[in-house]
């Protein structure tokens, strides 16, 4: 087995694309964007909700108080992650549109450089980046995903890999289950590891792991409605071209319907 990193969802799936992966994972909105461009994905699994592990932040001495005073400034993040669907979300809630605000598109590393500088006035980020911006930056949160989004994570695999390894993906799934265990009940051991692999300092990176419980789950009639309302907003608003059905891509061995 081959192991590749990838800054985030939209690149790993581009890969997926190419076909230099199989199978990863990534948040809810990047799979929306690469099924609408004809990337031959199909979900093979979806973890449990975590909403309060991505949010909008702003620095402690901004004068924004709420996503409604959003309006006309600079707000960055990485196009087509999870994070995505949550500013159209929360902008939609406060009674603005998308084009109310001037999007400044950019991988986690770089936003954060653009933050820190005060070049935008808020960041929309995920953990472990997002904690690491409550340590080391002095944000505010302005809200969560709680109430926008439940904010799963997927694991696709390559569509025709799905159908030719069906075995090999359901132990892989099986192992993620015991995986996502671990990670409940050893959140120091599993800080210090993932802080090594990504080079972040092991507090935020701890702070981020014990915000939420991990878990893996088959994919069943909410998780779909929950996914294909993020499309058709997505569609709605023009941010992809056309209607997708979200149910054509969810692999059949691993749904359940209620």
């Amino acid at each position: 087995m081959e192991w590749t990193e990838f800054p985030a969802g939209p690149q790993l799936l581009e890969a997926l694309n190419v076909g230099s992966i199989d199978i990863g994972h990534t948040g809810n909105a990047p799979p929306i964007f690469a099924q609408a461009a004809g990337t031959p994905l199909t979900y093979i699994g979806v973890s449990s909700p975590k909403p309060e592990t991505e949010a909008i932040v702003v620095h402690n001495d901004s004068p924004i108080k709420s996503v409604k005073d959003l309006k006309g400034k600079k707000v960055v993040l990485n196009k087509g992650s999870n994070v995505h669907y949550l500013l159209v979300r929360a902008l939609e809630d406060a009674g603005l549109q998308y084009e109310d605000i001037e999007p400044v598109y950019l991988p986690p590393a770089d936003a954060r450089a653009a933050f820190s500088k005060k070049s935008v006035d808020a960041w929309v980020v995920w953990d472990p980046y997002y904690a690491s911006a409550e340590e080391d930056l002095g944000v505010r949160t302005i809200t969560d995903a709680t109430g926008y989004t439940s904010n799963r994570e997927f694991v696709f695999a390559e569509q025709e890999f799905a159908d030719n390894h069906s075995a090999e993906v359901k132990i892989l799934l099986e192992e993620l289950k015991k995986t996502a265990d671990w990670f409940n009940d050893h959140p120091e051991q599993t800080a210090k590891q993932l802080a090594e692999q990504i080079k972040m300092d092991p507090i935020p990176v701890e702070k981020a792991i014990t915000r939420t419980e991990y878990g893996m789950e088959p994919i069943n009639d909410d998780v779909l409605k929950d996914q294909q309302q993020v499309a058709d907003t997505f569609a709605r608003i023009g941010l992809i071209p056309k209607k997708i059905q979200v149910e054509e891509v969810i692999w059949p061995e691993n749904r359940v319907k209620k």
